[in-house]
């Protein structure tokens, strides 16, 4: 397996529990879901999800699927694109996510693993996953299903948080991210386990693997045109196309 996490964390031993645990996770935590990462990117972190969309090559007509939904939060920005809910799918494993997200927007919600993607092949247009490739089983199983619903031609759009490669940029990301988040998430939701989702989001950026490895698994799978773009220094655009 191509797992982007190790297979021992603090929060599960064994690999045939880590998908229990991090559904329990986004599940306790989903009714604060929304605030926390307001908090978490100060209010900005909407115009940016819209913007990399737009970056990406996403428009009108276009059918997607969006892997790893959560509450829609990248969803309502590629409907606001696409000036349209008909053409968009949200999958995510977590059904109190989902429900969280049905009481914002009206989408075509679905329960399942971006690793076992219950559509037909070369179905969408663009494919997106926000900030949760890092709760994936296995890369290469999951970007052979991706490549796998895509038509030919179809874009791929990833986003996620990478740790920095400096030394001065890691630790001021640790104090942010690792501190400064959890705390705040508490005092603004007063929820304990939305501020336990947002330590083990900062424990997840840390030790997953590093952008080639990613790039890497992208290229076994089959895509074309593979490329990371990188925003203020911690962002990461994965980019492909799946070809013939």
């Amino acid at each position: 397996m191509n797992q982007p996490l190790p297979v021992r964390t603090r929060y599960w031993t064994r690999a045939e529990d880590r998908q229990r645990v991090v559904n329990a996770l986004f599940d306790r935590s989903a009714a604060h879901y929304d605030r926390a990462c307001g908090i978490m990117s100060f209010g900005a972190g909407q115009t940016y999800r819209r913007e990399a969309l737009e970056r990406a090559g996403l428009h009108g007509g276009m059918t997607v699927l969006d892997v790893g939904t959560g509450t829609g939060l990248l969803a309502r920005e590629i409907v606001h694109v696409l000036d349209s809910a008909d053409r968009l799918v949200a999958l995510d494993p977590s059904w109190n996510m989902m429900a969280a997200g049905r009481r914002e927007m009206n989408l075509r919600f679905v329960q399942a693993l971006g690793e076992r993607l219950p559509f037909p092949d070369g179905h969408f247009d663009f494919l997106t996953m926000g900030y949760a490739l890092r709760h994936v089983a296995d890369l290469d199983q999951a970007f052979a299903e991706y490549r796998r619903v895509l038509k030919r031609g179809g874009r791929l759009l990833l986003l996620e948080i990478t740790r920095p490669k400096s030394t001065v940029g890691l630790a001021l990301a640790r104090v942010y991210f690792g501190g400064f988040v959890p705390l705040a998430t508490l005092i603004g939701t007063g929820s304990s386990h939305a501020a336990e989702l947002m330590r083990f989001y900062w424990d997840t950026i840390a030790r997953c693997v590093p952008p080639e490895h990613v790039l890497a698994s992208l290229t076994r799978a089959g895509f074309t045109d593979t490329n990371r773009a990188v925003v203020h220094g911690i962002f990461s655009e994965y980019t492909a196309t799946r070809g013939e």
